[in-house]
């Protein structure tokens, strides 16, 4: 017997699935603790104009599956008209079988919309006009109340002034907590285009005049510092590739940079890897989560990156060998260096969840549960079958029940949704488990942990 379209029991294929799900994750409100959201769009209260400006816009996910679909770059990131392009994603959804943001669409307009029809060509116009009216009160801080959003951390540069996160955390009419999360990718970057304006923009922020690798240290920990009094609990680092210790003089390659000189992938790579080292125990002392973010292939298609810029959909997988040498490397010298904070682990190569879920293991101690965290499945992988991959790998590998479950990665109010489906497929993967037999029906303890995975977990790991 066919099942009905995304009910109330999607993804949910037994009864303990259900049961878990509806009586355990579903009522519990979310913690985003990882997204790029702009928080002046939260101060600001944004009120969209339409589906498309809501949707649409700034959503890389979206534009590629068009261009897969033949759509004109008029139509998905030019001038083209606000509805030729809903238009456009109207026509190009429904071949998307099997792609999450199928069901991602459809769980949107359900929830924010009250809309269950399928979109395509000819429900196009009927629904565009439906949520025009929706958005005419669907503000987003709206979004975020009708979302259960609880707490929201957005990522943040250390030359960021901060202040929009001073407003939101004395306006008693927030719809939720927002703390900034520390991003220092651009000072660790030295072989980056644009270094030394960039350290020009940091030096302003923190006061400093950085002429040396420890005016480089001294700047970021003032701008630490004034992150960690706005409340931030967590820095984040992206580690395009997984870097590690070359051996080159990391002063020297600093003092290079500085100089205007281009430097050698081993430099960068060895100052990169020193500025890791010198943070971590920062973040330990603060009580700080570190996340690390590794395999990613950016910018691939050098004519679109000149035409449309960075974060437009050209990037990819970064398939190497060594991700587990080098990711232990890198731990283990931070342990050695004044002891690894909270760690969350994530790659974007799913063929790495083994080795990232052993390697988290080596360094697991008592000062927390899962101390270190084999982190959710991201950007490529947030789909049915990478979420349901990451989840089992970390069973296979290490102990479930401390996980600290789904965030949402996204710059996309509407994206909130994920949360439930991730919920969804966790319930179901424990739920199958259950009725074959692998593991007893306690639903209690069951529910506990299932709450703990979707909620009390992050909660106590970032000490919100």
């Amino acid at each position: 017997m066919t099942k009905p379209f995304m009910d109330v029991h999607f993804l949910l294929n037994s009864h303990t699935a259900r049961l878990l799900y509806h009586d355990y994750a579903a009522p519990l409100p979310i913690i985003d603790y990882h997204c790029h959201i702009n928080p002046r769009e939260i101060a600001d209260n944004l009120h969209f104009s339409n589906l498309t400006e809501a949707w649409l816009t700034g959503d890389h996910y979206k534009w590629r599956a068009m261009r897969a679909h033949g759509v004109p770059e008029q139509l998905v990131t030019g001038e083209g008209d606000p509805y030729d392009k809903f238009e456009a994603w109207a026509a190009t959804l429904p071949l998307l079988i099997g792609n999450p943001l199928y069901h991602w669409t459809h769980m949107e307009l359900k929830r924010y919309f009250g809309i269950t029809e399928p979109l395509g060509p000819g429900s196009c116009l009927e629904i565009w006009e439906a949520t025009q009216e929706h958005l005419k009160h669907l503000s987003v801080r709206e979004i975020i109340r009708c979302s259960n959003v609880e707490t929201i951390c957005t990522t943040d540069d250390p030359a960021d002034d901060l202040e929009v996160h001073r407003q939101l955390q004395q306006d008693a009419a927030s719809p939720c907590a927002v703390f900034p999360a520390f991003r220092p990718d651009q000072a660790l970057q030295a072989d980056k285009p644009g270094y030394l304006d960039y350290l020009g923009q940091l030096g302003r922020a923190s006061g400093l005049d950085i002429t040396s690798l420890d005016l480089l240290k001294a700047a970021l920990t003032k701008r630490l510092d004034a992150f960690w009094a706005r409340g931030c609990s967590a820095a984040d680092h992206g580690l395009d590739r997984m870097v590690t210790d070359t051996g080159a003089d990391p002063e020297a390659a600093f003092e290079k940079a500085l100089q205007g000189h281009d430097i050698s992938p081993q430099e960068a790579d060895a100052l990169q890897f020193h500025l890791l080292c010198f943070l971590a125990p920062a973040y330990r002392a603060r009580g700080m989560v570190m996340q690390l973010h590794v395999g990613a292939v950016r910018n691939n298609n050098p004519v679109a990156f000149k035409a449309l810029g960075p974060d437009t959909g050209f990037d990819a997988i970064r398939g190497t060998a060594g991700v587990g040498e080098k990711l232990g490397a890198l731990l283990g010298r931070m342990e050695a260096r004044g002891g690894l904070p909270k760690t969350i682990l994530y790659s974007l190569n799913p063929a790495d969840n083994p080795q990232v879920a052993a390697m988290a293991g080596c360094f697991q101690d008592a000062t927390h549960p899962g101390k270190i965290q084999h982190g959710s499945a991201w950007w490529f992988n947030d789909s049915k079958t990478g979420m349901r991959d990451q989840i089992i790998n970390l069973a296979n590998h290490s102990v479930l029940g401390h996980f600290i479950g789904m965030t949402t990665d996204s710059r996309s109010f509407l994206s909130y949704t994920r949360h439930e489906y991730f919920r969804r497929i966790l319930c179901d993967i424990i739920g199958t488990w259950v009725e074959n037999g692998e593991y007893p029906a306690d639903i209690p303890l069951l529910g506990r942990m299932v709450e703990d995975i979707s909620y009390y977990n992050t909660k106590r790991y970032f000490r919100f």
